[in-house]
């Protein structure tokens, strides 16, 4: 079935129809080139959404992820960040593999088209032209014959009237037979164009016409084969990030199965947890006997009135209220000046304890807080002190792996002067060692005060310090006399003291723990890829194939800590090694 046989005299229609073959190519590029849009508008708005509720840096927002629930919730925002990535590779390969080939496709196919129709409309000019020329042929012909036909009469009456001279029959004869010779001459140009303009003819609607659409139709099919493989490409871009998309799918699924109720609550109690003893029983106050009237120290009115808290490590506290139970206050004390107020405070306490709990309450509105954390409970307290200890440890191993690598930058100075100068890198060390040392300094302080709060935790602490007899040594007069600034009057825990009653610990107690300093626990395996030879110092020798212990990760500066036995460990190069670490042992908190 051939354009050029069936349709040979349809050659305005096929004009048109190839026309709107491409107006139907175009409409389609516009239409990816619409949904590219929409996807990439689609992407955006969800990295927008995501990137709108992620946690603020530094922020109480970032405190709260720590739960299993928002945590799961924080890989839903990444796996949509992801997810709106491969929105934005559909747009991208749309793009490239649709839009820029299909837009060139039409480009090409345009000229294509113009070009066959151009030969169309040439073979068409020329036909009409040998028609032209067989109909002025064919009138010239037939107006010869006819001038014949009326020379001869003329002659023929010329020769009947006798009246006419010989002269002029003569004339009229030749005159005759002239046209006769020019309507003959008609004839045969007449016979010549004819079999001329057949030929021509033929060859028009059997040789050039069905060439020129057969071309146009072989142009056409593969516009339609084009416009099929690029519906399937467009299948076939959605397709290919559905594995990614279901990934990411996926990835939500199992945060949402890692959401762990018990774990939560267990770190509500870590986070809120105050460390205080339940109330005692209120003690009976017998008004019976007038003389023998006494107050007791755990009743109410003395938690509300003074304030007093004393620790008792080995038993309940007696009376301790305040963490439930606030004393309301008048409509008189509530309209009565902060002056008058501050002046009755003063009159009621010594005003050493109320200067200091004035002060207390002043910082802590303000946000800003002792160093020590002493205005927090005392489990709240332990936390924050740990955690500045680990932030202070992190800062010191940070100096220390510069310190390091600038030691080693320095040999290898040394050893090759044309590399650099050694001298140049002494300011930076020793800005390095006065900046360990000070960390250390700001370590030892925070211990000191992350001991004394253990000391005060018994059931925090370690076996060996409970029968070390300190709190048996410390639960005197000298604990209770400093406990008077524990409680400031709207409720919240101090830890403020006087020199003359802060409580002393032995520091040989201390430094005997210290020093038994257990050995890194450890995080995982490794096996030795290469053999390494350990010369320097702080580093062990392996070898090929060689299984060992992993007990400190790299911390950036390309060298990892592992253990062969308990008197054999150091330092070996990461890339020298392959890593197995256990995952279970991450993120282990041991309490000293």
């Amino acid at each position: 079935m051939s354009w050029g046989t069936e349709l040979w005299d349809q050659f305005d229609n096929l004009e048109k129809h190839t026309q709107w073959g491409i107006d139907v190519l175009e409409k389609y590029i516009k239409f990816v080139k619409e949904r590219t849009e929409i996807e990439l508008s689609y992407a955006k708005q969800l990295r927008n959404l995501s990137k709108k509720y992620q946690p603020k840096k530094n922020s109480k927002e970032e405190e709260e992820y720590r739960y299993t629930s928002t945590r799961a919730f924080l890989a839903t925002l990444n796996e949509m960040n992801d997810y709106a990535g491969q929105h934005e590779v559909i747009s991208e390969n749309m793009t490239s593999l649709i839009i820029g080939e299909l837009t060139r496709y039409v480009q090409e196919l345009k000229q294509e088209r113009k070009s066959h129709f151009h030969d169309g409309r040439k073979a068409q000019q020329h036909i009409e032209t040998c028609w032209k020329q067989l109909e002025a042929s064919k009138r010239r012909f037939e107006r010869d014959c006819k001038e014949a036909d009326r020379a001869q009469q003329y002659f023929e009456k010329m020769d009947a009237d006798i009246n006419v001279t010989k002269a002029d029959v003569e004339k009229a004869r030749q005159q005759a037979q002239l046209r006769h010779q020019m309507a003959e001459d008609s004839k045969a140009e007449y016979s010549s164009t004819l079999q001329k303009f057949n030929s021509e003819q033929h060859d028009h609607y059997y040789t050039h016409i069905p060439n020129i659409f057969q071309k146009i139709q072989e142009m056409e099919e593969r516009r339609i084969v084009r416009i099929g493989e690029s519906m399937k490409t467009f299948a076939d871009v959605d397709r290919q990030v559905i594995p990614i998309i279901g990934k990411c799918l996926d990835e939500i699924t199992k945060a949402a199965e890692s959401v762990d109720h018990k774990n939560d609550s267990q770190m509500v109690i870590e986070a809120f947890k105050s460390g205080f003893e339940p109330p005692g029983d209120v003690d009976f106050e017998d008004f019976t006997q007038p003389m023998k009237r006494t107050v007791s120290e755990s009743s109410l009115s003395n938690s509300r009135g003074d304030g007093k808290y004393e620790p008792k490590f080995g038993g309940k506290s007696k009376g301790k209220l305040w963490p439930f139970i606030k004393k309301n206050k008048s409509p008189k004390q509530q309209k009565e000046p902060l002056s008058h107020r501050f002046n009755e405070f003063m009159t009621s306490k010594p005003k050493i304890h109320c200067f200091r709990s004035l002060k207390r309450g002043l910082s802590l509105k303000l946000g800003a807080g002792p160093e020590d954390f002493s205005n927090l409970p005392p489990e709240q307290r332990r936390k924050k002190l740990q955690q500045k200890v680990d932030e202070l440890n992190k800062d010191i191993q940070k100096e220390m792996d510069q310190r390091d690598a600038l030691t080693k930058m320095k040999d290898v100075y040394i050893k090759n002067p044309q590399m650099g100068d050694a001298a140049s890198v002494d300011h930076r060390l020793s800005e390095l060692e006065q900046n360990i040392e000070k960390l250390r300094l700001e370590v030892q302080k925070f211990e000191g005060w992350l001991a004394e709060v253990e000391g005060r935790l018994p059931s925090r602490t370690e076996q060996a310090r409970r029968q070390s007899g300190l709190y048996e040594a410390q639960n005197t007069s000298a604990v209770n006399s400093c406990a008077q600034d524990r409680e400031s009057p709207d409720g919240s825990y101090t830890e403020e003291q006087s020199q003359e009653t802060e409580m002393k610990v032995p520091a040989t107690d201390f430094d005997d723990e210290f020093d038994d300093e257990e050995p890194l626990p450890t995080i995982g395996t490794c096996k030795a890829l290469y053999t390494f030879e350990g010369q320097n110092e702080g580093t062990i020798s392996v070898a090929e194939g060689e299984m060992l212990y992993v007990i400190e990760e790299d911390k950036g500066d390309g060298w990892t800590r592992i253990r062969r036995n308990e008197d054999e460990e150091g330092y070996v190069p990461t890339s020298y090694v392959e890593v197995y670490l256990d995952k279970n042992a991450k993120g282990a908190m041991t309490y000293i």
